[in-house]
């Protein structure tokens, strides 16, 4: 449910090392405490190829509230933007911070941090190799597609309480339940405007093949309410051919608070 890769191949990644979840055994480093790495010069280019070609593709596809919100952050286009950085903009806006996280964590960790208003974000960047898919999260993906959201003030509120009904759930068929929306909605959510569907969902915006593909006629559009979501099995290793779409962030949060109050969980 965390820092959800793009798509890849049947397969791959099972075994790679940056997809085995850690249990922490100490508190990790946020904000000012997240230093910045002494990244390679190709590294550092990896970031740039990524951020123009989203940079060209998102126009026209992209929700006004990730663009407004990319605007806002004034990431750096020509390098790895530091995450203290990225954290003192974000805890201005919606009170979030920024912890350096070694790579996938354990559920448990993942949502504790989120129910403080803090997410757990990478600082390593994928190879060059896996520009088009990696099979694990990276900068690009934590920074340049969950980062733009959480400066939304109702998405910042509702990703929070996704953290905060994840720590009180007991229940493995609604966690499953619960997985199911947080995949359709951070990870692959539209939202509706006049000119038709647009994206807001990290593992869309941060995957060039899935943009193109997520607002196509191939993709069923069906509108959002949690208990159609939390029925909806997913596929991660294949573009989805089922998307949900919000009508507003007022109504993501809403409903989500309905249904997790139906469920004890907030």
């Amino acid at each position: 449910m965390q820092n959800t890769p793009a798509p890849t191949p049947a397969g791959t990644g099972a075994d790679d090392p940056r997809c085995i979840p850690h249990k922490l055994t100490a508190p990790l480093p946020v904000g000012p405490e997240c230093k910045y790495p002494a990244y390679t010069a190709d590294e550092q280019d990896v970031w740039r190829t990524l951020y123009a070609r989203m940079e060209t593709l998102l126009p026209g596809r992209a929700a006004d509230a990730f663009l407004t919100g990319l605007a806002a952050l004034k990431l750096e286009q020509d390098r790895i933007p530091s995450l203290a950085d990225v954290s003192r903009k974000l805890q201005a806006a919606t009170n979030w911070q920024i912890a350096r996280t070694p790579g996938l964590l354990d559920a448990h960790d993942f949502f504790s941090y989120l129910a403080r208003r803090i997410f757990p974000c990478t600082d390593y960047i994928r190879a060059r190799s896996e520009l088009d898919y990696t099979p694990a999260p990276d900068c690009f993906h934590d920074i340049f597609g969950h980062t733009p959201m959480i400066m939304h003030p109702r998405f910042a509120n509702f990703y929070q309480k996704i953290g905060q009904a994840a720590l009180a759930c007991q229940d493995p068929a609604v966690e499953e339940g619960l997985t199911r929306i947080y995949w359709f909605t951070v990870e692959f959510g539209l939202i509706q405007n006049a000119a038709g569907p647009r994206i807001y969902g990290n593992g869309i915006i941060s995957s060039s093949g899935e943009t193109q593909h997520s607002l196509t006629a191939k993709v069923k559009k069906v509108p959002y309410r949690p208990e159609t979501l939390a029925a909806q099995p997913y596929d991660i290793w294949h573009f989805q051919d089922t998307l949900f779409v919000i009508e507003s962030f007022d109504q993501l949060e809403a409903e989500f608070v309905r249904w997790a109050r139906a469920h004890r969980l907030l």
